[in-house]
C-alpha cells in the first residue's frame, strides 16, 4: 500500500509541477501554495512512501518506522491539499489512514506450538 500511495503521490506532483488545470487555486486559503510547490511536495512525499515501502517489503528494520511518519506527513499534506482537489485528497487520506493502522499494529508473535 506504501508503493501504491507513493506512486500515486508522484503522479499527482507531476502533475502539479507541469502547472495542469486539474486543481483549483484560491489565494484565501491558509495554506496557499503555487502548484509548483505542492507538485514538488507531492512529489517528495511519494518518492519517500515509495522508498519505504519496499523496506517494508524486504523486511528492513526502519521500514515500518519511517514508513509509520512518512504515512503520516503524507496524511498531514493531503489534508492540506484538501481545498485544491478534494476529490483525491480525502481517497488519499483514507489511504494514508490504512497506512498509518496496518504499520502500527503491535504483532506477537509465539515460539509454541498454539
Amino acid at each position: 500500500m506504501l508503493t501504491f500511495s507513493g506512486s500515486l503521490s508522484i503522479l499527482m506532483g507531476v502533475s502539479g509541477i507541469a502547472q495542469d488545470s486539474l486543481f483549483a487555486t484560491s489565494s484565501r486559503y491558509t495554506y496557499w501554495f503555487d502548484l509548483t510547490t505542492w507538485g514538488v511536495l507531492h512529489l517528495v512525499v511519494g518518492v519517500l512512501l515509495v522508498i519505504t515501502g519496499l523496506a517494508v517489503l524486504v523486511h528492513k528494520s526502519w521500514g515500518r518506522g519511517a514508513g509509520a511518519a512518512v504515512a503520516a506527513i503524507s496524511l498531514i499534506t493531503q489534508f492540506m491539499f484538501v481545498p485544491h482537489y478534494p476529490a483525491w485528497a480525502i481517497p488519499m487520506m483514507t489511504l494514508d489512514l490504512l497506512i498509518l493502522f496496518a504499520l502500527t499494529r503491535f504483532h506477537i508473535e509465539t515460539s509454541g506450538s498454539r
